[in-house]
């Protein structure tokens, strides 16, 4: 017995030593000697953080609808929802994307929650003069990103699209056993790197890192995952020749962070929010696929179920990626400005 004891023991200081090693580098921060460098529009916020954008549209001077978009995980400010060409002429609509803090070339925020990109995001449009009001589209993470805007900033919202939108698996709303039935539907690895961000965030890098386990299969862009229609469209993502900007800055402030902050403990539970447009002055729309794989279709009907102002779309035939399906944005966002199809 002292001899498994002492086994043991052995076992677990070389596995603390392992994980001592693997904390998370120093950002490499654009701009800054060592960094990448910065090559694109940025504004300074009220904290001396930078933040990345891009603008697509019609100019913004002259839009009918000013729009801000939220990427998801392992993208930025370059993966904008796509949308026809003439769409944006035709409708009147300016769209700015941004990187998310630790994305591309915003700084990433040591203090980053679940509430800092909703405000990121509003400085944003003030810097920018979007007016007293404007609409917000979020994907996949960025659709989760949506929750805390009309959480925190409903005021400033003429009408918000989550699509596909990420869920926690820990919020307090859901019934324990959908939510555990659900959780069990994700691949093995996704389900250890999600557990692992939840009750030890702290080990996030060391688990992404390490080669004694599979770690997360989304951030590693594993075809497992993937729905028949998802295959399809799955070349939007591999051609991208941007791709190498995404986690330049390191992969803790992007990745991790984002892994951190969606399956980490929520200040409040989405589905306990109220209409944010009680009045009708706006509407909130969340789109999602059938067949998707990545976030289960169950619970985005539950969420929808306990939260009966918002306009539930599900698409039958798609997976996560609906969205750059054709003509699948277009109809989103013309739903969003003009009301429900």
């Amino acid at each position: 017995m002292k001899k498994i004891a002492l086994a043991l023991l052995i076992v677990i200081l070389g596995w603390a030593y392992q994980v001592i090693q693997f904390r998370s580098p120093p950002p490499r921060i654009c701009g800054l000697p060592g960094g990448p460098p910065i090559t694109a529009r940025r504004i300074k916020l009220s904290d001396g953080r930078h933040l990345a954008y891009k603008e697509h549209g019609v100019p913004r001077e002259n839009a009918l609808y000013k729009i801000i978009f939220i990427h998801g995980f392992d993208c930025c400010r370059h993966d904008v929802i796509p949308f026809s060409p003439g769409f944006a002429e035709e409708m009147g609509i300016h769209i700015v994307s941004f990187d998310r803090a630790g994305y591309g070339e915003s700084d990433p925020n040591p203090k980053r929650t679940v509430k800092s990109t909703a405000l990121d995001a509003e400085e944003l449009a003030d810097q920018l003069e979007f007016g007293p009001k404007f609409y917000v589209i979020g994907y996949s993470m960025g659709g989760q990103a949506v929750w805390p805007f009309l959480k925190y900033i409903p005021h400033r919202l003429a009408g918000a699209a989550l699509i596909a939108p990420v869920i926690n698996y820990w919020w307090s709303g859901f019934p324990a056993n959908l939510s555990r039935e659900a959780y069990k539907q994700q691949c093995l690895p996704d389900q250890w790197a999600v557990r692992v961000a939840h009750y030890t965030p702290w080990l996030v890098y060391w688990w992404n890192t390490q080669k004694w386990f599979p770690s997360s299969s989304v951030a590693a862009f594993s075809p497992d995952i993937l729905s028949p229609p998802d295959k399809q469209l799955i070349t939007h993502f591999i051609s991208r020749q941007y791709a190498a900007q995404i986690r330049q800055q390191g992969e803790y402030e992007s990745l991790h962070r984002d892994m951190i902050i969606g399956f980490g403990n929520w200040e409040f539970d989405p589905m306990d929010l109220e209409n944010p447009f009680s009045n009708k002055e706006g509407s909130v729309h969340l789109w999602h696929g059938e067949v998707d794989r990545f976030v289960p279709v169950t619970l985005q009907r539950y969420i929808a179920g306990k939260l009966p102002w918002i306009h539930y779309h599900e698409v039958r035939g798609s997976g996560h990626l609906l969205s750059y399906a054709e003509g699948i944005s277009d109809v989103i966002i013309r739903t969003l400005l003009l009301g429900e199809k």
